[in-house]
């Protein structure tokens, strides 16, 4: 006798089939979920960590920034310092410079040469007077400008024939007017420069 199994074992071992794969469907969906979870926790720590050492580092910077700020303000006060050293050197040896004036034009005026006036507007010194000839105005501005120590940068502003005296004592002179500079005693022992620049080599002894 033939028996016949009329129980529906296919849609049984169809559903065990559809439950396992639920079942590991949920369990990737939770390893999945777990993994995510792992990374962005990780990415978390390590973004927080970074955001410590940034936070550091613009502490640092705003701190150094401060210091920067406190050494310019430092080199103004200082450089504000040398420069009121500076005048008061500069007062205490301008005071001076009337007499080396003085003393200069006594020996860089050749003969020949009558100074009328002369005028001194801070480091400039305005000079008029009277020569002899036009050869005696040249040699005056050669010692001003190559034998003083204490007078540079001569310039002849005016130079006209002219009388002095009426009548037959009337002589027929020179008249000019000049500017030169006259050093303070910081910049006397300085060694003059060329025009490039550079320091002029110190003259050899004699011998």
């Amino acid at each position: 006798m033939i028996r016949i199994n009329l129980l529906p074992h296919r849609e049984e071992k169809r559903q065990q089939r559809k439950a396992a794969f639920l079942a590991l469907l949920g369990l990737c969906a939770v390893a999945g979920a777990a993994v995510v979870l792992a990374v962005g926790g990780y990415n978390a720590r390590r973004l927080s960590i970074q955001d410590e050492r940034n936070g550091a580092i613009k502490a640092a910077i705003i701190e150094l920034d401060g210091k920067i700020v406190e050494i310019a303000t430092l080199k103004q006060e200082i450089e504000a310092l040398k420069a009121r050293q500076q005048a008061v050197e500069d007062l205490q040896g301008d005071r001076n410079q009337p007499v080396f004036l003085l003393d200069e034009l006594v020996r860089q005026t050749p003969d020949g040469v009558y100074l009328r006036a002369f005028k001194q507007e801070g480091q400039r010194v305005n000079m008029n007077g009277y020569a002899q000839s036009q050869e005696r105005v040249s040699e005056f501005l050669r010692n001003l400008a190559g034998n003083s120590p204490w007078l540079e940068r001569p310039e002849l502003v005016e130079v006209r024939s002219t009388g002095l005296g009426q009548g037959r004592s009337a002589k027929k002179v020179v008249e000019f007017t000049l500017v030169v500079g006259i050093k303070r005693p910081r910049d006397k022992d300085q060694p003059k420069q060329d025009k490039s620049g550079a320091a002029a080599p110190a003259a050899a002894p004699k011998q």
